[in-house]
C-alpha cells in the first residue's frame, strides 16, 4: 500500500458512513469510521451494516469502526462529516488528536449560523495548523453507499492539495473533481439547500413544473451573484457543487430539503419535517450575507421569511412574480 493515506471519517451518520464505505471499498487506503456512540460502533464492526442511517447496505470489510477520538492521531487525510452546526464543537472535540500537518475536509453543505462564516473559515480558526479543504456537490448518501456513480468537487486553497484529496478519495464509483475555488464549492452547496426547500414549497403548493424550473435558473443567478460578491468564481456554481446539487435536490424526494419544502408548501408549517433542516439553518444566514455584500437575494429572503413564519406563501410567489423586469 505504497503511498496510502490513512483516512479517518468522523460522523457515523448516513453521509459519514457513506464516504467511509466507498473511500474502503477499493482498499487504496486504510479508513476509520469514528462515532461518539461506543455501542453503535461496535454494532457497525460486528454486523457490518448501518440499518438507522444506510438499512439494507453492507459495509465493506477494510472499514475499521472506532469511537476513541485518539484513533484520528495517525491519520493524514481527516473528514467532518457531522452537520454544519456541529463543526465547530467537533473541532475542538478533535482538534487535539490531529497528526502534525492533517488535513481536515468539511463534508457539511451549509454556514454556521451563530457567526455566518463559511465552515472553512470556521475551521481554519478552530484549527489553525491545519489545511482545511471542502468536499461538496450532487452525492445522495444511499447512492454513494451502494456503489452508484457519483461525481462531488473538492476544493482546497492549493491545487496541488485539491488534486492529492482528489485522487485519494476518489473511487471507481465515486469520482472527485479539484478546485481552489472553496468560496463557490461551499455557497453552492450551502445556498442549494434553501432553493431546494423553495421548490418543495412550489411543489407542495401545487404552483406546477413550469413555475419550479424558473425558480432553479433564477436561483443559480442568485447564487452566482453572492459567490461573486463573497471573492468566488461564478463558474463554480453552474458546476457539480452548485447546479448539480440544485437539480439532484431540488427534484428528488430523496432530498430532506426538498420534503421540507413540500411540507411548508401543504401548510403543514416548520415542525412537519421534524428536526430543521440544513437549507431552514442556511436560509436566514445567507439572507444576513446577501445584506452585507449589498447582493439582491429574493429567492432567498421569500424562504427565510416564510420559515420564520413573516410571509405566507401566496405573497412571496406574489412578490417574486412582480419583480421589475430586466434582461436575462
Amino acid at each position: 500500500m505504497s503511498g496510502a493515506e490513512k483516512i479517518v471519517v468522523i460522523g457515523a451518520g448516513a453521509f459519514g458512513t457513506a464516504l467511509a464505505a466507498v473511500i474502503s471499498l477499493e482498499g487504496r487506503h486504510p479508513v476509520t469510521l469514528i462515532g461518539r456512540d461506543p455501542s453503535l460502533m461496535s454494532d457497525l464492526r460486528d454486523d457490518r451494516v448501518h440499518d438507522a442511517a444506510l438499512p439494507g447496505v453492507p459495509l465493506p470489510d477494510a472499514l475499521e469502526f472506532s469511537a476513541e477520538p485518539d484513533a484520528i492521531g495517525e491519520a493524514s487525510l481527516v473528514l467532518f462529516a457531522m452537520p454544519s452546526q456541529a463543526q465547530a464543537d467537533a473541532a475542538r472535540h478533535y482538534g487535539p488528536y490531529l497528526a502534525d500537518g492533517a488535513v481536515v475536509v468539511t463534508c457539511a453543505k451549509g454556514i454556521d449560523r451563530s457567526s455566518g462564516r463559511l465552515l472553512t473559515e470556521l475551521l481554519e480558526a478552530e484549527l489553525p495548523h491545519h489545511p482545511v479543504a471542502v468536499l461538496s456537490g450532487p452525492g445522495f448518501a444511499a447512492d454513494i453507499a451502494r456503489g452508484l456513480p457519483t461525481a462531488m468537487a473538492i476544493a482546497a486553497g492549493d491545487e496541488a492539495l485539491a488534486e492529492r484529496l482528489a485522487n485519494a478519495l476518489s473511487s471507481r464509483t465515486f469520482r472527485l473533481y479539484a478546485s481552489t475555488d472553496r468560496i463557490g464549492v461551499q455557497l453552492g452547496g450551502a445556498l442549494k439547500n434553501v432553493l431546494a426547500i423553495a421548490c418543495g414549497i412550489i411543489e407542495g403548493a401545487g404552483l406546477g413544473e413550469s413555475a419550479r424550473a424558473a425558480l432553479i435558473s433564477r436561483g443559480l443567478a442568485e447564487m452566482s451573484r453572492l459567490v461573486e460578491a463573497m471573492g468566488g468564481k461564478a463558474d463554480t456554481v453552474r458546476g457539480l457543487s452548485g447546479l448539480g446539487d440544485l437539480v439532484l435536490t431540488g427534484t428528488s424526494h430523496q432530498s430532506r430539503n426538498l420534503r421540507f419544502g413540500i411540507a411548508l408548501g401543504r401548510g403543514e408549517g416548520t415542525q412537519a419535517g421534524g428536526p430543521l433542516v440544513e437549507g431552514a439553518f442556511a436560509a436566514s444566514v445567507a439572507a444576513r450575507l446577501g445584506k452585507k455584500f449589498s447582493v439582491e437575494l429574493p429567492v432567498t429572503h421569500a424562504v427565510a421569511d416564510i420559515i420564520d413564519g413573516k410571509l405566507d406563501i401566496m405573497t412571496a410567489m406574489e412578490q417574486l412574480m412582480t419583480r421589475p423586469i430586466t434582461t436575462e
